[in-house]
């Protein structure tokens, strides 16, 4: 799909989901009184002038490998939030893998604060995870997210925009048109000269 189908597709989303109420638009700091707690897959964003301060994270992968966020500045990450026994995060999986593929240029890292190493390596095989997920034992990685990730509305996704900042969000299993609309907005903010990612 090109991106012009891409930007439609999710214009067109976006439209609907304003009429029926389901996202909203607002500072990131109010984002945990929005009332999203369904994970219904609605979505926020925030524009540049409204974002927060940037997210910081430290942590260690189910693998051992350490994860800090602040090494990754200068690039858009998506950080998707799941459990092994979720449904919808399992839908999601291959969408997620395949984002991985067609965007080299962008991080991503799954976050998971409920699962042992079992559960969650067994996940990773199963669906053949090629990105890193931070063992959130502590949910200081959901801390980090300062309510905009309720537990109970998994998956969340999140992007970051390349100095880091919350720029938009995504609450329950991630359309994968709405999704990639989402990362190309936020990639192409840095300019039309710049490498983006997909076809």
């Amino acid at each position: 799909m090109s991106r012009a189908t891409r930007a439609l597709a999710t214009a067109a989303a976006t439209l609907a989901l304003l009429v029926s109420g389901c996202a909203s638009i607002g500072n990131p700091d109010g984002a945990a009184g929005a009332g999203y707690q369904a994970g219904d897959g609605s979505f926020v964003t925030w524009g540049v002038e409204e974002r927060g301060e940037p997210v910081e994270l430290v942590g260690e992968s189910y693998e051992g490998e350490v994860i800090d966020l602040d090494q990754w500045r200068g690039d858009v990450v998506v950080m998707n939030f799941w459990y092994a026994a979720c449904p919808p995060c399992r839908a999601e999986a291959p969408d997620l893998v395949a984002l991985h593929e067609e965007y080299p240029d962008i991080h991503l890292l799954g976050v998971n604060p409920r699962d042992d190493a079992g559960a969650a390596q067994a996940f990773e095989r199963t669906f053949e995870i090629p990105y890193p997920s931070l063992w959130d034992q502590d949910a200081s990685g959901v801390a980090a997210m300062q309510g905009l990730v309720p537990l109970q509305a998994m998956p969340t996704t999140v992007i970051l925009d390349r100095e880091g900042r919350v720029a938009s969000r995504i609450l329950g299993q991630a359309d994968p048109t709405i999704l990639r609309g989402l990362v190309d907005d936020v990639v192409a903010e840095v300019g039309a000269d710049e490498p983006r990612g997909g076809a």
